[in-house]
């Protein structure tokens, strides 16, 4: 853990960011961006929903981050220590009656198998690669005093409990990549570099004492196979996100160039594309990836948590922060990781 991350409270800022994404795009979702102009204004005069409810995405980032927490009191990160918490914390998810704000099919379908004996790689969905796991995965990018192995490792299996897509696996570790980049002081502008770098080094990497056998349930010949597919269009996306960057008009939703997120890659691509666009300006980044065709929520939440790893915890203002949905939570989770 830096200096630069614990003096800006970068923890504290992409938990509570995240959460006012989810909430900014919750009332957006599935209508398009003439429909949102109707009936909320001008995009960058958006305002917080009151009451300020957040989805399924900052629900399961609890679930995570609460697994994730008790698995580092009991020692050093292992495939062991994280699995089983995450599970429970997961499955109890499934159970709740919150569970109530419009959940993917393909976290109800794993979490519904997760609940029985079954080794965990035959509940993941291995054709799913909805960004489900990666609109979640940012506490492993928060964590202090984790190798490079264990976030990679960790990142990815959280993505395969539910979603073991390749591609869900390498978005989910990219997008652990990136928070804790920005977190640690990375320059925005140079992001895309390093996480197209990291990407071509970690491609054909398969963490298999992560993992297990779960590649097996793909039709590849082997594992390097398998994780390379994932990263491979990870690539490509990356590839567009780069020319974005540079041609897009931040008046023109995001999503037409860089898709509408409701799988990995692109949640990924256009959730970066929006902060990116307005790196000094978190708000106006939430809402341009709250008013977009896309998956609202999930894109939202992705910005949110870059920004606030990235600018830390000042940059989200208290009459929007103090009325978000599980903001106790968020704050001991944010508190502990920022310590």
């Amino acid at each position: 853990m830096t200096t630069t991350t614990v003096t800006k409270r970068a923890a504290t800022g992409a938990l509570t960011g995240l959460a006012l994404g989810d909430a900014l795009g919750f009332p957006t979702e599935f209508i398009g961006v003439p429909k949102i102009l109707d009936w909320y204004g001008p995009w960058r005069a958006m305002e917080l929903p009151t009451p300020a409810r957040v989805t399924d995405d900052t629900q399961m980032t609890l679930a995570l981050g609460r697994g994730l927490r008790t698995a580092m009191d009991r020692g050093p990160l292992t495939p062991e220590r994280l699995e089983r918490p995450v599970r429970e914390e997961f499955v109890e998810w499934y159970r709740s009656p919150e569970n109530n704000r419009a959940p993917g099919r393909t976290c109800l379908t794993a979490c519904g198998l997760l609940q029985s004996d079954l080794p965990w790689q035959d509940a993941s969905q291995i054709g799913s690669k909805g960004c489900g796991a990666n609109m979640r995965v940012a506490p492993i990018g928060l964590a202090p005093g984790l190798t490079d192995e264990q976030r990679a490792g960790a990142a990815q299996l959280q993505s395969a409990l539910t979603h073991g897509h390749p591609t869900a696996l390498a978005a989910s570790d990219l997008t652990a990549h990136a928070v804790r980049l920005l977190a640690e002081g990375a320059e925005p502008t140079g992001l895309i570099g390093r996480l197209r770098s990291y990407a071509y080094e970690n491609r054909t990497r398969y963490h298999a004492s992560w993992l297990g056998d779960l590649w097996t349930r793909a039709q590849d010949p082997t594992p390097e196979h398998f994780i390379a597919r994932g990263w491979d269009e990870c690539l490509d996306i990356l590839e567009r996100l780069r020319h974005a960057v540079r041609t897009v008009s931040p008046e023109t939703d995001p999503c037409l160039a860089t898709g509408e997120g409701w799988i990995a890659e692109e949640a990924l691509a256009t959730g970066l594309l929006c902060f990116l666009l307005f790196v000094d300006e978190p708000l106006t980044a939430l809402r341009r990836a709250a008013c977009t065709a896309g998956d609202s929520d999930s894109l939202a939440c992705l910005t949110g948590a870059f920004a606030g790893a990235c600018l830390g915890a000042d940059a989200w203002p208290a009459e929007w922060a103090d009325r978000i949905e599980y903001r106790g939570e968020l704050l001991a989770l944010g508190t502990l990781w920022d310590a």
